[in-house]
């Protein structure tokens, strides 16, 4: 069995391009949220340290993990359960999500996802995950007058969360009167100003194609981010609910670029189930939305609003 070693950021940066406003540029790097998270902004420690604070709140009420979030308050308690209005948010346009890619993207994939271990490289049986599909299903869930029921199932807000919260931080930093910066949650990628962003090469260090954006998200999911290698198989962590494995098919990764990132964060992994021609069909009838997708012989895919001039992508 070979253990892999995944980089914590999936897009790249490159090169920060643009004015800068007179303000001591600085920047912060902790581990949340699973995750190597930077702030970097054209501003006081002060007002980075808050961005962190709030994303520090955000991660205690939207982890499956942390005891007494809202997440974990749902996924054991029966019945209606009190939650913020954060948790309502993202639980709406997760399900939303979910009517959109016919069940695809589904939270309610816990007890799925629970049983792969990509930390310790352990691999589920067949009968583990059969049993645990039983109980996928996000019909099952009900939101009213603030409160939501899972009738029994429980959810996990990997696949949205991150690039809500990247969106709240970018919300505050602009609350601040920051002009300038940029916000990576491992991938999930928001910024104020304009920045050349590379998109990696999936299982290389190299950058495949870099883009420039001004005031955009963008967020990438591969299957390259956590993996288990075993007699020769990778099993990825964009798990299918309908089989319970790692979904197959012809892509390697995808970036999604648009005007927030809980938007981009779900429609990447939408794209990575979809494969590249319903990924695609999605994309394209969504505003102010466009996607880079890479297969897996590292061909690029664009959606309509872009094209391509040798290693550049550009926007029509």
């Amino acid at each position: 069995m070979k253990k892999n070693v995944t980089l914590p950021m999936i897009l790249i940066l490159l090169l920060i391009c643009g004015c800068n406003s007179g303000e001591t540029e600085n920047s912060e790097t902790r581990f949340l949220l699973d995750t190597v998270c930077t702030v970097t902004a054209d501003c006081g420690d002060d007002i980075i340290n808050g961005a962190f604070s709030l994303c520090e709140n955000l991660e205690r009420t939207l982890s499956k993990t942390v005891k007494d979030s809202d997440v974990y308050r749902l996924n054991n308690t029966d019945g209606f359960v009190s939650v913020s209005a954060d948790t309502i948010k993202t639980v709406e346009r997760a399900l939303y999500y979910s009517d959109l890619s016919d069940g695809k993207f589904d939270i309610t994939v816990a007890p799925l996802s629970a049983l792969w271990d990509f930390k310790n490289q352990v691999v589920p049986n067949k009968d583990e995950i059969a049993e645990a599909l039983q109980n996928v299903d996000y019909h099952s869930i009900e939101i009213k007058n603030g409160e939501i029921s899972l009738n029994g199932k429980q959810i996990d807000l990997g696949g949205i969360a991150k690039g809500y919260i990247a969106d709240r931080a970018t919300e505050r930093l602009k609350e601040k009167g920051v002009k300038r910066a940029l916000v990576n949650f491992g991938g999930n990628i928001c910024m104020i100003g304009e920045y050349n962003i590379g998109i990696k090469k999936p299982f290389d260090n190299s950058v495949i194609a870099s883009i420039s954006l001004k005031d955009k998200c963008a967020v990438t999911s591969g299957i390259y981010e956590r993996y288990i290698e075993k007699d020769g198989k990778i099993y990825h962590h964009i798990l299918d609910p309908k089989t319970g494995y790692g979904v197959e098919n012809e892509l390697a990764a995808v970036t999604v670029i648009g005007k927030t990132a809980i938007d981009c964060d779900a429609l990447s992994t939408v794209c990575m189930l979809l494969g590249t021609e319903k990924g695609l069909e999605i994309i394209n009838n969504t505003a102010d939305t466009e996607a880079v997708f890479v297969d897996r012989e590292n061909n690029i895919t664009l959606s309509l609003g872009l094209y391509r001039e040798n290693d550049k992508i550009l926007f029509k």
